[in-house]
């Protein structure tokens, strides 16, 4: 167990050392597109604010155009980083980055599929908590075992399918096959990938312990050096985590669910 720790560690060292080169060469047309999806997600915020009283068709539409917009920016974001691993010597537009509509569709696809699947992995937490209720254990407990399980069944299930827009920017995959190589490729690196979360995470945790013991400077100094440095690194950290992932996959032919859940 403590061998395997230090081969996450070290795996995880080698995806941060290697997220960091790159964001460094490249930080300002990363932290560009960073920017650009903060804009938009307040922007869209902003609009909900102003726009409560007005009719809801139209409200639905305006929430609909900010949301293509963000999730353009972020595969554009993925593009560019792709691009920025695989051919360094060349320097690409920002423009040149944008997915094609039949990538677009597919994410959306792929998160219908994404959310089913937390919604599915819940409800068999719920469905199996269900017949305790009769063993005569307290139903306040059966339900805050039930919950607490659920989430931490949902977070695995979260880290082990959110990989899919890798494969569809990265192979062109479609929008199940994308989740399935997900589900595929994590197996196994599950450890990896939540110590480099854990790590990526880190600023913002400290963020909430300096609010919550009063310290406003030092949180504003955290938050501010989590936006603009952790940001833009986490977004190249995790895609060099699926590249890392994906060359060292020895599956064959398209994988199926059932022998890559465990």
């Amino acid at each position: 167990m403590i061998e395997f720790l230090k081969d996450s560690t070290f795996a995880v060292n080698e995806v941060i050392s290697k997220a960091w080169a790159v964001t460094k060469r490249n930080y300002f047309s990363i932290a560009t597109l960073c920017f650009l999806m903060f804009i938009t997600y307040a922007a869209s915020n902003l609009m909900a604010f102003f726009m409560s009283e007005v009719n809801i068709g139209l409200r639905l539409l305006m929430s609909f155009t900010f949301i293509m917009f963000y999730f353009t920016i972020n595969l554009s974001l993925f593009r560019y980083i792709f691009h920025l691993l695989d051919d360094e010597e060349n320097d690409v537009s920002i423009v040149s980055t944008i997915p094609t509509r039949q990538q677009i569709i597919r994410f959306l696809v792929a998160s219908l599929y994404f959310m089913l699947c937390i919604i599915g992995v819940y409800s068999v937490v719920i469905l199996v908590a269900f017949p305790f209720i009769y063993t005569g254990i307290p139903l306040e407990i059966i339900t805050n075992v039930a919950i607490s399980v659920g989430i931490v069944a949902i977070f695995i299930t979260w880290v082990r399918i959110s990989f899919f827009p890798f494969f569809i920017i990265d192979k062109n995959m479609g929008p199940f096959t994308s989740i399935k190589y997900s589900l595929a490729t994590t197996r196994g690196n599950f450890t990896k990938i939540f110590l480099l979360l854990l790590v990526l995470a880190g600023f913002h945790l400290l963020n909430l312990f300096f609010g919550y013991i009063h310290w406003p400077l030092v949180a504003f100094f955290v938050n501010v050096l989590s936006s603009f440095i952790i940001v833009p690194l986490a977004s190249v950290a995790l895609t060099v985590a699926y590249r890392k992932m994906m060359n060292e996959y020895k599956g064959e032919g398209e994988p199926d669910i059932l022998h890559n859940i465990v």
